[in-house]
């Protein structure tokens, strides 16, 4: 047996309204976490972050980077670049960016047809966003497996607009 500590990943699908969040031992299978609404700063949602990682014994932050289809990086990835940075620096974790380019069209796709509401019409708010939720944390789980393939990681600093260019 080795001495070595497990490395506990925490993938996160950073979305406007809502982070999904994801829990992977090695490279075991990931778990979801409940979905946290985001708040106002990245400040403020590293602190709610800080319990989760402490909780799960987290060493490394795993976070999807919405680069557009062709590659380029747009306001939603430069966005991302910031606050994931700022969230890593006030956590103290390491940071890795994977291209999750798609990952919650395969996430809607793993969960299946959305289910209709009681009287056989459209679903209510509550049932749309308890789906919302499950598709945010499914993209987290895929983001965790993505980060197993080495081809997917990204290193900000060979993007064309990188997080101390954004932060300006």
């Amino acid at each position: 047996m080795s001495g070595t500590p497990p490395r506990r990943a925490l993938g996160i699908d950073l979305g406007d309204r809502r982070i999904g969040l994801a829990l992977r031992e090695d490279a075991s299978s990931p778990r979801g976490l409940p979905t946290m609404m985001r708040l106002a700063t990245a400040a403020a949602d590293s602190e709610r972050l800080r319990t989760i990682a402490a909780e799960g014994r987290v060493t490394e932050l795993v976070v999807g980077l919405p680069l557009h289809s062709d590659g380029s990086v747009g306001t939603q990835a430069t966005a991302t670049l910031r606050w994931a940075s700022e969230v890593a620096s006030a956590l103290q974790l390491p940071l890795i960016f994977v291209d999750e380019r798609y990952s919650s069209q395969r996430a809607e796709e793993s969960l299946g047809r959305a289910a209709r509401g009681s009287n056989g019409g459209a679903p209510g708010p509550a049932r749309r966003e308890a789906r919302r939720a499950a598709v945010d944390r499914a993209a987290a789980r895929l983001i965790l497996e993505d980060a197993l393939n080495p081809a997917l990681l990204i290193d900000p600093t060979t993007l064309a607009v990188h997080v101390r260019e954004s932060a300006t």
